[in-house]
């Protein structure tokens, strides 16, 4: 992070949001929160990220080079037929658009960002390159963005 205010911002952003929903735009995965002023929060990974529950992995950005059992493999990711999107389909349907709240946001070395909410919800995003592309951006539209790496976003 670009230092101590940066950071408090993005703790300020995303403390005391509530999940909503998790999803993807092509292969970024995209978090929608409620923040807690009731405006529309998102986060953006473009980096290894995962939602963890107590210790299982509910859903990994890993998960979309897999296509669902049921589904031939080609064209699977473009028909949004991955196993990211039937267990992103899976944790909405438990969010129900009213999901735990954030109560902890840890900003780690290199980039790494974890959020911890209730219901023993983890979401942990890891950046895994060392050059100057955006791994993961938190932000309310129109108001700042905030992101790893520093000046890239």
């Amino acid at each position: 992070m670009r230092g101590d205010a940066e950071a408090e911002s993005v703790r300020r952003l995303l403390g005391g949001a509530r999940l909503r929903s998790v999803g993807r735009a092509a292969d970024m995965g995209v978090l929608a929160l409620t923040g807690a002023g009731g405006e529309d929060v998102a986060l953006h990974v473009q980096c290894p990220f995962r939602v963890v529950h107590g210790d299982r992995v509910m859903l990994g950005s890993g998960d979309l080079r897999y296509v669902r059992d049921e589904v031939p493999g080609e064209g699977a990711f473009d028909d949004f037929a991955t196993r990211y999107d039937d267990r992103a389909a899976d944790l909405n349907r438990i969010l129900d658009g009213d999901g735990p709240v954030i109560g902890n946001v840890v900003l780690g070395p290199g980039g790494s960002l974890t959020l911890e909410a209730g219901r023993e919800l983890r979401i942990e995003v890891v950046p895994d390159r060392s050059g100057r592309d955006e791994c993961w951006r938190a932000f309310v539209r129109g108001g700042p963005h905030h992101g790893y790496p520093p000046g890239v976003v």
